[in-house]
């Protein structure tokens, strides 16, 4: 799945000119987290969110630097937190720095984006100018839309073949430790883990194949792993 299959377009855009009670205000309306500003030729300049918005003179909760602080970085922070408590317009309190991504960014790729950046929401660029925006609620509603295409596995020979295969491609079990029964649709689990992750993650796996009814653990764990 790709950015363009589940973004919200049109986006709800304002423009550096905009008052910043009104884009408080379409914040609460729309009941969204934040609004990229724009030209008048679409093109992306910055975006607003309510982070931008936390530290406000009128409600009292502007920033209070150190003044030992102050003396170090020449005053530059102090004048930055002033325009940001201070500004009246998009452009004076807009981040300027804004992360995109393109429409057929995978949402795998996107999803690393916003975990690394600690970013909740991520406009779409084509061409420099927004075509959409994914949020993590976008995220999830592609979630609930996907479904994996799923062959049809009948028999437990073919259960158990298709676990194995799947457990063999990954690095954090040795297949060699494990034994697998498949009776009537039921997966029996034998043998040594490391610890509860690895326990977990054979059930998850087992569940995940189609065809199977049901999970018996027999696992034990490995004395000599602490």
């Amino acid at each position: 799945m790709q950015a363009k299959h589940v973004m919200t377009s049109p986006v709800i855009t304002v423009t550096p000119d905009t008052p910043v009670p009104d884009i408080a205000a379409l914040l609460l309306q729309r009941r969204i987290s934040g609004v990229p500003v724009t030209e008048a030729d679409g093109r992306l300049v910055g975006i607003v969110t309510e982070g931008d918005l936390l530290h406000r003179a009128e409600t009292g909760t502007e920033r209070r630097r150190s003044r030992w602080l102050e003396i170090f970085t020449g005053g530059r922070g102090q004048a930055t937190d002033y325009v940001k408590s201070h500004g009246t317009r998009a452009a004076d309190v807009m981040t300027r720095h804004v992360i995109t991504v393109g429409p057929d960014t995978e949402l795998t790729d996107i999803a690393s984006l916003m975990e690394r950046e600690r970013v909740k929401r991520v406009p779409v660029s084509d061409d420099g100018r927004v075509v959409g925006i994914v949020s993590r609620a976008n995220l999830l509603h592609g979630l609930v839309a996907y479904r994996t295409p799923q062959p049809r596995t009948t028999g437990d020979a073919a259960i158990r073949e298709t676990l194995l295969g799947r457990l063999g491609d990954e690095a954090w079990i040795d297949v060699n430790h494990v034994n697998i029964v498949v009776n009537d649709g039921v997966v029996h689990l034998w043998g040594v883990v490391d610890n509860d992750d690895q326990r977990h993650a054979l059930r998850v796996a087992a569940e995940s194949v189609p065809g199977v009814r049901g999970i018996e653990e027999h696992l034990h764990r490995n004395r000599f792993v602490e």
